[in-house]
């Protein structure tokens, strides 16, 4: 089974529509960023968060990127 298949199979499972793939990459960038900024953990986790939340991968990139901002300043 590859991914698109693994995606519509739960998606039908859990009653919803597979992801995009618009949505496909930007979780996958949403993961990557919380993967290397913390513990592999949180990759899964932060995607978690995002549904949890009800916002789109797209939106959920918007406000990280705020977030970072706000809580990791680079040094003058």
């Amino acid at each position: 089974m590859n991914a698109k298949e693994w995606f519509a199979g739960f998606a039908a499972e859990l009653g919803v529509a597979p992801p995009t793939g618009d949505e496909i990459r930007d979780l996958l960038q949403l993961a990557g960023e919380a993967a290397h900024a913390s513990e592999r953990l949180t990759a899964p986790v932060t995607c978690w968060l995002i549904a949890r939340a009800g916002v789109s991968p797209a939106e959920a990139l918007q406000i990280l990127e705020k977030w970072k901002a706000r809580n990791f300043q680079q040094p003058a």
